[in-house]
């Protein structure tokens, strides 16, 4: 019955890995939705490898181990190839290299299997083997090497091969603890047997690791020695002590070890520093979260952005191409080698291998839990790797090991288990590894489904950019369909370009150092793809390729006629324009001077963020200036030539909206926290719904930019409108006023105001048609950064007179 379940659970991890494979070889035609393309073939050498491996170690576990426990060894192998494949996926050297150490893991195995059939070796001789494990170990502090040329000293080695001796001295320490306990029928805690031997070695052990400041490995020894202690005596208090002693050592270590300072700190406080010590967990956060539920696809995500993506971070390399879904998997394999080492722990035989199943179980609990942990910012970064799945030899031949004993415990040949005199240390010890897999879990699903929206929008995320290269971006356009930002090229190399660069502070940019901004960054949903498209083919191009369907087209209520005038007219002046349909709220014309040019924005955008004129600011919703006398008109319209109190003006302003920030498709400002309605700042936008107000029978209207969206299915679909009109003005007074303000022999009212603000005059042009205009009524704002009455009126003559006579 053994023999079948594991034949039958490891064809299911083949098939499983046998898929992965596939799609894998056909992830470069998905990414590039082509044929044409270089497919992916090198990984079939480590499928096929593994595949004969685990048929030999099925076939020596089957002869060698009758009576062993039947899903170990399937889920072993399942992680083992799971992390095969995917160091394959990131690179394909290191994918050589660890399907060697696969082989040759396994093959130790199997002679494990075949010249150690009991332990009793292992219990007779515990003092020298740790012993010996200890001085390979102390080996490193003299002859000590990294693969990578720096950084801590903890393999030894050369040409090309490398051993880390600190990775098998955790089954060592398990291996003596055990042996050591088990030999003395009756323990009390801190008695002297257990005292100095137990905590001389173990302190020799943990003095090595600090040394060498793998403080990893070390946190991982505490927790073994703790745990073994607490199973053998059943005493709760060594588990607040080791607690008391880790929380003390990680203070200390804050203020007087710089690794561990920069850890923690990258830990608490990860996005202060997101570019510098904190950028491999930001970066690991932002793959998790770019995962999603069902992940981006094998081959298909950018797992290679996570420094040391096949070692310390290669579960959010799983998490980010087999998202949620994947990794819920991954933590359930680890938890049924867990529960399946608990288990044949408690059916020992023996005190001695109940020990050792349950010490086995820890480590690879512990070590399981500190890499997830640290990877979804659940517990600071150790280095450590994932058991059966990181690259690593040390690491991978140590895991085999532990499931060498695990097997080798659980072929018990129906012997009795051993008298246990009190489970509850085994079932404490299985509900907070239980515990910690379901917090991994869930603070997993927390940065995917809860956060991975906010962070996969960050400026320092640049899969985005990386996915604009594959899926082409929506157009924006102008009323009559003029193109004013397109993307170009083929897939794989497609790039926005900005045909009209005058209109950058409005329509923004989308470029992968500095992020999105303007019409861009709101707008970016319908761009992308992710809304507008029907929903089954958005989930049918996230399933298929990871991405959204091809972006959809925006129209906006610009009209690029007049708003190259509005250009010229306000050429190198400082300042913004706006004209508005007082009607429908369409904006037709928003300038803002000093603009910039999107397409240079790699070689100018450090200097435009720096460059004291703002260029990068949207002056005509995010700027705000001083209104002084510019709201006469409308002043006049609710109090004729009497004087209005600050009171009585500070509520009419609130009810011209003044206060309050228009809602629209673009980011917008209002002084709301300025109850002074003389030093009162408002933007060009507020201003020119106020004006409206006169031009539309007191009615100011909801703005407008963004109309419609083209959409496969029904085609240009009208955007709703995101605020409601309101009464600002009488009627009848918004008339007259507009009257009062009439210039002779045009059809048009206006108004100059100014006002100052550090020194610095601000003239304001506020003008509207006739209440008895028979066409689209309209306002205009004028805002000058300078004293320039002439000017102000010779730009609002001239674009109302382009506008009227069309």
């Amino acid at each position: 019955m053994n023999d079948q379940t594991q034949s039958r659970l490891l064809r299911w991890a083949a098939l499983f890995l046998f898929l992965q494979s596939v799609i894998l070889t056909l992830s470069p035609a998905v990414r590039e939705r082509a044929w044409d393309v270089d497919y992916r073939l090198s990984h079939w050498i480590g499928f096929l490898a593994w595949g004969a491996l685990t048929f030999l170690a099925h076939r020596a576990a089957i002869k060698y181990l009758p009576d062993r426990d039947p899903y170990l060894l399937p889920a072993a192998m399942l992680l083992s190839g799971w992390g095969m494949l995917t160091i394959w996926r990131l690179d394909e050297t290191f994918g050589i290299r660890q399907s060697i150490w696969v082989g040759v893991s396994i093959l130790a195995f199997i002679l494990a299997l075949r010249f150690l059939p009991n332990l009793t070796i292992l219990r007779r001789y515990k003092y020298i083997i740790l012993s010996g494990g200890l001085l390979i170990t102390a080996l490193t502090l003299i002859f000590g090497t990294n693969p990578l040329g720096f950084g801590p000293r903890l393999w030894l080695g050369c040409c090309g091969v490398y051993f880390q001796p600190s990775e098998p001295l955790k089954i060592l320490l398990v291996i003596y603890l055990s042996a050591y306990l088990a030999d003395r029928a009756s323990i009390k805690l801190f008695s002297f047997p257990l005292l100095v031997p137990t905590l001389a070695l173990t302190g020799v052990a943990l003095l090595l690791l600090l040394v060498q400041r793998d403080l990893g490995t070390a946190s991982i020894f505490i927790c073994i020695f703790t745990v073994i202690i607490f199973i053998a005596t059943g005493k709760r208090r060594i588990l607040l002590s080791s607690t008391f002693f880790l929380s003390l050592v990680l203070l200390l270590g804050y203020f007087f070890i710089d690794i561990i300072h920069v850890r923690v700190t990258g830990w608490l406080n990860p996005w202060d520093d997101p570019t510098g010590n904190s950028y491999q967990i930001v970066q690991s956060l932002l793959a998790v979260a770019n995962g999603g539920t069902i992940g981006r696809g094998l081959g298909i995500g950018s797992p290679l952005l996570v420094p040391v993506a096949i070692s310390d971070f290669i579960f959010t390399a799983i998490a980010e191409e087999t998202g949620l879904a994947g990794t819920l998997g991954l933590i359930a394999t680890i938890w049924l080698i867990l529960a399946r080492g608990l288990i044949i722990s408690l059916r020992a035989s023996d005190r001695f291998r109940r020990y050792l199943a349950a010490g086995v179980a820890t480590y690879l609990g512990v070590q399981s839990l500190l890499i997830i942990g640290g990877n979804v910012r659940m517990l600071p970064l150790t280095g450590v790797t994932l058991p059966f799945v990181s690259y690593g030899g040390s690491s991978l031949l140590t895991s085999f090991i532990a499931l060498f004993l695990l097997l080798v415990i659980s072929d018990t040949d129906d012997e009795e288990p051993a008298e246990l005199h009190d489970p509850k240390p085994y079932t404490f010890l299985a509900g907070m590894l239980a515990l910690g897999l379901a917090l991994s879990a869930l603070t997993t699903a927390w940065w995917t489904i809860v956060r991975g929206p906010d962070l996969l929008t960050r400026t320092d995320n640049p899969r985005r950019s990386i996915a604009d290269r594959f899926v082409p971006r929506g157009k924006l356009v102008d009323k009559n369909n003029l193109p004013i930002n397109v993307t170009e090229g083929k897939s794989g190399t497609y790039t926005r370009v900005y045909l009209y660069p005058e209109l950058g502070p409005i329509t923004g940019y989308t470029h992968p150092v500095y992020g999105q901004a303007g019409l861009e960054a709101s707008l970016d949903a319908y761009l992308r793809g992710l809304q507008g498209n029907p929903a089954s083919m958005i989930l049918w191009h996230q399933l298929i390729y990871g991405t959204p369907p091809s972006g959809l087209d925006v129209r906006l209520s610009l009209d690029l006629s007049l708003q190259t005038t509005a250009n010229q007219l306000l050429g190198g002046h400082r300042g913004a324009i706006l004209l508005i349909n007082a009607d429908t709220g369409e904006i037709l014309v928003m300038a803002s001077h000093p603009t910039y040019d999107p397409n240079k924005l790699s070689e100018e955008g450090e200097a435009l963020a720096q460059n004291p004129h703002s260029p990068l600011l949207n002056r005509a919703t995010l700027g705000l200036y001083p209104i002084g006398t510019a709201t006469l008109p409308m002043v006049r319209a609710r109090f004729g030539e009497d004087q209005p109190t600050d009171e009585e003006l500070r509520a009419y302003y609130g009810k011209l909206g003044l206060y309050n920030s228009p809602v629209l498709n673009i980011p917008t400002a209002s002084d709301a926290g300025n109850e002074d309605p003389q030093t009162l700042r408002a933007s060009p936008l507020q201003m020119s719904l106020a004006a409206a107000a006169l031009s539309h029978r007191g009615v100011a209207p909801a703005p407008r930019i963004a109309t419609a969206v083209n959409t496969p299915e029904q085609g240009w679909v009208v955007l709703p409108v995101l605020s409601q009109p309101f009464e600002a003005i009488q009627p009848r007074a918004a008339d007259e006023a507009a009257l009062a303000f009439i210039q002779p022999g045009r059809p048009y009212w206006s108004h100059v105001g100014q006002a100052s603000l550090d020194k610095t005059i601000v003239t304001w042009l506020l003008a509207g048609t006739l209440p008895d205009w028979k066409g689209a009524p309209l306002a205009l704002v004028i805002a000058l950064e300078e004293n320039n009455i002439p000017l102000a009126n010779y730009i609002g003559e001239n674009l109302l007179d382009t506008v009227l006579n069309q």
